[in-house]
């Protein structure tokens, strides 16, 4: 599987990296911003993207604003997104938008490397694959 990883921790990004070449995954490129993303993005049409939701310049929602603008030129990009936080508004936007080949996962629970590989290759494939503590607190949150 071809991947793009877009971070703006350079650690993450080179974590990332051999995480995903140990699993034979080539990393076809990275971006440290949300604007990067985007253009990385269209450019080499990967077969996944990994990015986090909070990146530069005001470490908001970069990345969920960069997925969303690669969506309105490649529809069927498949993304997952990172987060270090359940942000309810950010999961509930993403799980409303209806969009198959997406995930929200959070970082401090990719632990399990075999589970994470797993999420990553579900939506490549077209599927879905979101945290169950973001499900979880969406879900309360109504």
């Amino acid at each position: 599987m071809r991947v793009l990883i877009a971070d703006d921790s350079a650690l993450i990004r080179e974590g990332l990296r051999l995480v995903l070449e140990e699993a034979d995954h080539e990393v076809v490129g990275t971006a440290a911003t949300g604007t990067e993303l985007v253009v990385r993005a269209l450019e080499l049409r990967p077969d996944l993207v990994i990015s986090d939701i909070r990146m530069p310049p005001s470490h908001t929602d970069e990345g969920l604003r960069a997925a969303q603008e690669i969506r309105r030129s490649w529809s069927a990009a498949p993304i997952v997104l990172l987060s270090q936080y359940v942000v309810v508004g950010y999961a509930t936007e993403l799980i409303e938008s209806g969009e198959q080949a997406t995930g929200y996962l959070l970082k401090d629970r990719v632990f399990d490397i075999r589970s994470f590989l797993e999420s990553i290759e579900r939506v490549a494939a077209g599927g879905v694959a979101i945290d169950p503590d973001v499900v979880g607190q969406v879900i309360c949150s109504r």
